[in-house]
């Protein structure tokens, strides 16, 4: 007779425990103990650790699966207390301890399959078992995850309407969940938000008193966000570093002269010499092109599609030269900084209009959506004994469940987008799509996006520095990663691993051969570069946009989200009254602010998440990185002093 003895382990989750009776039974090479009752008086409760003893009447061979199964209690037949279990522990009559990871919920008249942490590639399963557990593993995963259109030309996404139609594993816990589902009331409570009673702003000053808890930055924000300096500086390190691009010969859309900006220039310089040299910078709003404008409360709202062209000098960004719409000509007049000062700061204002391409493209699309993708593409291809699945895991944790719950809140019919933005649906689906027909591999690689868009030397771009940083950071583990478990041939073999490229190619609309992602993994460093990606996208990334929303989007006109006025057709008309009349409402404002600040917040289970998180890659014989939040807020002190930051 052998003995084993079991260490079962429940998670530190709300109603983690159970009643139910819990079976186990042991699967080796030659044949299994048969099921046996894990019997306790007290029942599993939340983060417990108890420990079993199995008997098999005859040897099993080598220890290859766990199977549970949970029934209801007897004084109890129709009751399923759902149990999560965390992990099994099994030590072997010759002292070997395997480990069995979970971090699953059971329910009733279920059969949990599981095999030991070892990361395992296809063609090293010999067992039969083994094989079959790997295919059923997947096959499950399949019906669970499934895609869905979300709309032509764009990514798809998991075939759920619901969070509930997801499977709980990656699904918000209990706090998370409560957290995202506010009210606005609640959100203008946290922020001790002060509604005034009119609908249009009279003056900045009513502005400033309009939210009571300030962060500093903020507070800066609200003082200098008028300045050319910090109008520039955003387009390096706000909340959408990713559009600006060395500018080597003026596009004919945009016809500014030497004539026009010489005076922003070194005297003996002139516009196309500064272009040669690399300090000429530009920012180009061309998705935006020629889409209408929402209605909010009955009241026509307006879209710019602005260029920016912008001067690198002594360690500053400035502005020299805005155009508010694509094509030139007498009704769209270039705006100077020598213009009047409020000429000059409607011009500024239009192009930080960008509400609608930061969320929409850098932040939804870049890194939600293609989240999403590579998520599902996850689930259904790389089987849970896979070392890819094992490494992905813990940054894929709460993807669906917060994109289902932005595509019911945010960009519904009835969402904010339609409610409380310029663009609305119907143009903001057109934008969508414009936006992913250009998402290109490069886009989502900071090194190579960097370097095509010229950006490798331009000062004080700490996005970059950062970024760039990380990226090296994460492909080092990366690479370290894959090539203990690979060398070339063996990604070539590597049929799941090419499915899950492909499956993330047709699904996520990326098989033009402009957008330049690879249709096969040839070698270990072209997979540790994509595998890469993914993480820094739904990572580092994802912190660059997200992070700073409410402390640079806090005070509305660095930031608004709709705009009421059209762009101004001729120089000399804009006062400081037009000003405020094309600035968002009030209601509008204060929706907007309440949005970025949900957006812009930490969740009271962060840390428990990464507890959670590097718990799961510790039981699956992997590692997890932390720490990708590179978000530096501004300070007066940073805008030209790096030591200061």
């Amino acid at each position: 007779m052998s003995k084993y003895t079991v260490q079962v382990s429940t998670g530190d989750v709300l109603f983690a425990g159970t009643s139910n009776r819990i079976y186990i039974k042991l699967i080796g090479a030659i044949c299994n103990s048969g099921p046996h009752h894990l019997h306790t008086v007290t029942g599993f409760w939340a983060g417990s650790e108890q420990t079993f003893t199995v008997e098999c009447k005859e040897n099993i061979g080598q220890l290859l699966l766990v199977e549970l199964e949970a029934k209801s209690p007897s004084f109890m037949p129709l009751i399923d207390d759902e149990w999560f279990c965390s992990k099994i522990i099994v030590t072997t009559p010759e002292g070997d301890r395997i480990l069995f990871p979970c971090h699953r919920w059971m329910s009733c008249e279920k059969k949990l399959t599981l095999r030991d942490s070892v990361a395992t590639l296809k063609t090293q399963d010999k067992a039969p078992e083994l094989m079959a557990h790997r295919q059923e593993n997947l096959k499950r995963r399949r019906q669970d995850f499934n895609w869905r259109p979300f709309a032509p030309g764009l990514p798809q996404v998991v075939c759920a309407e619901s969070p509930h139609d997801l499977p709980h594993e990656v699904r918000f816990s209990f706090t998370k969940e409560k957290e995202f589902n506010f009210s606005s009331i609640a959100a203008f409570m946290k922020l001790k938000l002060e509604c005034p009673s009119y609908a249009t702003w009279s003056r900045f000053e009513d502005l400033s008193r309009l939210i009571s808890d300030k962060t500093k930055t903020l507070e800066y924000v609200e003082k200098i966000w008028k300045t050319d300096e910090f109008f520039g500086y955003q387009f390096l390190n706000g909340l959408n570093p990713m559009i600006i691009k060395c500018c080597s010969k003026l596009p004919e859309k945009f016809p500014v002269t030497n004539e026009m900006v010489k005076s922003f220039l070194p005297d003996t310089s002139s516009l196309e010499s500064e272009m040669k040299k690399g300090n000429i910078f530009l920012c180009d709003y061309e998705r935006l092109r020629d889409l209408e404008g929402n209605e909010i409360i009955k009241k026509k709202q307006y879209l710019a599609a602005p260029l920016c062209l912008l001067f690198s000098t002594q360690g500053k960004l400035m502005p020299i030269a805005i155009q508010l719409n694509q094509e030139p000509g007498p009704g769209n007049p270039i705006f100077l900084p020598s213009d009047s000062k409020t000429d000059w700061l409607l011009a500024k204002i239009f192009v930080r209009n960008e509400f609608n391409e930061h969320e929409l493209n850098f932040h939804l699309l870049h890194t939600h959506l293609m989240g999403e993708v590579f998520t599902v593409a996850t689930m259904r291809n790389l089987p849970s004994c896979h070392p890819l699945f094992k490494l992905l895991i813990p940054h894929t944790r709460y993807n669906l469940q917060i994109n289902i719950m932005a595509r019911s809140v945010l960009i519904s019919e009835d969402g904010v987008f339609p409610k409380f933005t310029a663009i609305g649906n119907n143009s903001m689906m057109t934008f969508l799509k414009r936006a992913a027909s250009s998402l290109t591999y490069s886009s989502l690689c900071i090194p190579d996006y960097i370097k095509e868009r010229g950006l490798e030397k331009i000062p004080h771009y700490y996005y970059r520095d950062d970024g760039l940083k990380l990226w090296d950071i994460i492909f080092n583990f990366v690479f370290g990663f894959v090539s203990h478990y690979y060398v070339d041939q063996d990604v070539q073999a590597d049929d799941e691993l090419q499915a899950w490229l492909t499956e993330i190619r047709k699904n996520g609309q990326l098989e033009q051969s402009q957008a330049g992602f690879p249709k096969s993994f040839c070698t270990v460093k072209e997979l540790a570069k994509f595998v890469t990606m993914v993480i820094f996208t739904v990572s580092a990334q994802h912190a660059a946009v997200n992070s700073g929303q409410f402390d640079l989007g806090g005070w509305m006109p660095n930031f608004p989200s709709s705009l009421r006025c059209p762009p101004p057709r001729q120089k000399g008309e804009t006062t400081r009254q037009s000003v405020l009349e094309t600035l968002p409402d009030v209601s509008t404002t204060v929706n907007a602010i309440a949005v970025v600040y949900l957006l812009s917040q930490e969740g009271s289970d962060r840390h428990y998440a990464q507890y959670n998180a590097l718990c799961y890659v510790r039981d699956h014989g992997s590692r997890v990185m932390r720490g990708y939040v590179f978000r530096r807020p501004v300070t007066p002190n940073q805008l030209c002093n790096r030591n200061s930051r």
